[in-house]
């Protein structure tokens, strides 16, 4: 059966990741799908699309700077016939000799997802030392704000291969929870905001109020803005987990 959007990939292969031990997040630095090891350094990107074409490669081409491990999805439909995404052998080969790793979804009516890996990422254990050539250069920096990105969310909000809509972010999750400690206190400086946060950027966060949920009323004081409650009701899912996470690891 044919997929209608890419975002349909996303639980199948998050919960492939999962399974493996790994903690997957959507959309983080625009990559569809980022899963992160028991080991900081193990970390994987995957691109989605429906069907295999030239913007996936070349999106998995640039993520390459970013993380050693990088693979391309699409669904396996063994319905099209003459579709290129059937030419499965000469797909291998060709990301092989990329450094790409390659993985399908087949879906079915009846039963789960399946996925199916065709080929590793050279930069796996087993293909470290692949004769097909060297994968791309990593960029540490691309990869540590990836991997700072990842580990400041809290949890997983969004779903990979998402367009034309506004994504939590860890910048955004920060402002949310800023605006509900107003919600819940009143008028707060960027100080008391900081103590009961532990956000060293607050003060900056409510000067450049990127997303409008602030209004200074004071010198040093600042309160939540009508769009600002709006945000809080827009998002009451994201503030609630993102309160119980935190919670969780102060308790540990």
């Amino acid at each position: 059966m044919a997929i209608q959007h890419e975002t349909e990939l996303y639980e199948p292969i998050k919960r492939f990741y999962e399974e493996r031990g790994y903690t997957v997040k959507g959309e983080v630095r625009h990559c569809d799908l980022v899963a992160v090891g028991e080991q900081e350094q193990d970390m994987v990107i995957v691109e989605f699309k429906k069907t295999f074409n030239l913007s996936l490669l070349l999106q998995g081409v640039d993520r390459m700077q970013s993380c050693e491990q990088v693979y391309l999805a699409v669904e396996r439909n063994r319905s099209k016939k003459g579709a290129v995404n059937q030419r499965w052998g000469e797909l291998t080969r060709l990301c092989k000799r990329l450094g790409l790793g390659l993985m399908t979804v087949t879906f079915y009516k009846t039963k789960k997802p399946v996925v199916e890996v065709l080929c590793e990422a050279a930069g796996t254990l087993a293909y470290a030392a692949s004769p097909v050539g060297s994968p791309a250069r990593v960029s540490g920096r691309r990869k540590s704000r990836l991997l700072h990105e990842f580990k400041e969310r809290s949890g997983d909000y969004n779903v990979g291969g998402s367009t034309q809509r506004k994504l939590v972010t860890a910048y955004r999750e920060k402002a949310l929870r800023m605006a509900q400690c107003m919600n819940d206190h009143g008028q707060l400086s960027p100080r008391a905001l900081r103590e009961q946060l532990g956000y060293s950027n607050a003060a900056a966060m409510l000067q450049h109020n990127y997303y409008g949920w602030f209004a200074r009323v004071g010198r040093g004081i600042y309160e939540l803005t009508p769009t600002g409650h709006e945000a809080l009701q827009q998002y009451a899912e994201v503030v609630r987990e993102s309160a119980a996470a935190s919670q969780k690891n102060e308790e540990r």
